[in-house]
């Protein structure tokens, strides 16, 4: 069954299923951009890895320590005094590795090797405030900007900060209105952003992704690859499409939009 919408499911932009979702959205685009990309050209998978604390719910683990005193006062018999040693309180603090996959566009092996182009698509951690995630994401976009390889960014997420290239307040004089966008920067053309602004109503767009300059551009449907993402992933079992709340909620200029979406999902559903 696919899903009830026609571009981005804003039901997997829940934080307990987004992660699955981003890796799986990454793996079919390789899987796509593979026999497009001419020789000498591939698609290889780059992954950014660091520790956070874990946001797991968890107590302190804290040990408390208590001496007793030798001698026994009840028989008369005289206590001797034991060294005051202070003890610490243990507080365990529980860290995760995280790891995000992206992709690089590569022409050249071994010391020959350059990576032409590479494609992100930005996770929770990355558009929130404090997360390390997100500090490791700003430095590496801003090295990619200063240097000779085309950046595609792809922020399928309402929720969290501005965090692509594109000045948001430059972008918002331009659109006025969209949920989701793809931000592209062409290294010989720096001074340009090329944005794909996507609205929850719309399917996702079809994107230029460039390759060394004379060697022209191919172009990525990156509805098709949501489309096998979504059914070869557990999104149709994993969401109850009548009973789970989008988070974040759509807007109110969205609602009878999603409840017509989810009406026609139900009839499908139940043979309606």
């Amino acid at each position: 069954m696919p899903s009830p919408f026609p571009g981005m499911d804003p039901f997997l932009e829940r934080l307990s299923i987004f992660p699955d979702f981003h890796g799986g959205f990454i793996a079919s685009m390789r899987a796509f951009l593979q026999p497009e990309l001419p020789l000498p050209y591939y698609a290889a998978m780059g992954r950014r890895a660091w520790v956070e604390i874990t946001e797991r719910s968890i107590g302190p683990d804290v040990s408390v320590i208590r001496y007793g005193r030798r001698g026994d006062h009840s028989r008369g018999v005289v206590a001797i005094a034991e060294p005051n040693v202070t003890q610490p309180v243990v507080i365990h603090v529980p860290h995760d590795e995280r790891v995000e996959t992206l992709i690089e566009i590569c022409a050249g092996r071994g010391s020959e090797r350059r990576v032409v182009t590479v494609i992100e698509v930005l996770s929770p951690s990355n558009k929130t405030m404090g997360e390390h995630g997100r500090n490791l994401y700003m430095q590496k976009q801003q090295e990619l900007l200063q240097s000779k390889t085309h950046l595609i960014e792809i922020d399928l997420l309402r929720a969290g900060l501005h965090s692509t290239a594109v000045p948001r307040d430059l972008l918002q004089r331009k659109v006025t209105l969209y949920d989701y966008h793809v931000c592209l920067h062409r290294f010989d053309e720096f001074e340009d952003f090329f944005v794909y602004p996507i609205r929850m109503t719309e399917k996702l767009p079809t994107v230029s992704v460039p390759l060394l300059p004379g060697d022209g551009d191919v172009k990525l449907d990156l509805q098709a690859v949501f489309r096998r993402t979504y059914e070869e992933g557990p999104y149709s079992r994993e969401i109850d499409y009548q009973q789970d709340t989008i988070e974040p909620p759509v807007a109110e200029e969205d609602l009878a939009f999603v409840k017509a979406r989810l009406a026609e999902h139900s009839a499908a559903v139940n043979g309606g």
